[in-house]
């Protein structure tokens, strides 16, 4: 389960910025995570309730923002959310798609102490 390697990565990142800004501890931890990124969200908040014990998050929460896919339609030139994984454009039908959005996990913020 590579979601074990993203919260760990993901907290030595609050850490790091915790650390930086002289903070003793993390009170909450927002994420983005696109629905297109491969991370499970149910399996990422399993693992970070196992390693924040013990560490700056140990009381922090997570929050979880889920990006939907948003797609630039190279035929009609709209940019669109898409509501299924069907890669199709709602406006004109078009299969010439290119992915804006999606596919990608950030952290968003953090709330430190």
């Amino acid at each position: 389960m590579h979601e074990y390697s993203i919260v760990q990565s993901l907290i030595d990142s609050c850490e790091e910025h915790a650390r930086k800004n002289a903070a003793k501890k993390v009170t909450k931890v927002v994420v983005k995570i696109g629905v297109l990124s491969g991370v499970e969200p149910h399996l990422l908040s399993e693992a970070y309730e196992m390693f924040r014990l013990g560490t700056v998050c140990n009381d922090a929460e997570l929050v979880i923002n889920l990006q939907k896919v948003k797609v630039h339609c190279n035929s009609c030139l709209a940019e669109s959310e898409l509501e299924k994984n069907e890669f199709v454009c709602p406006l004109c039908g078009s299969f010439d798609l290119k992915v804006l959005e999606g596919e990608e996990m950030y952290l968003m913020s953090l709330e430190l102490e």
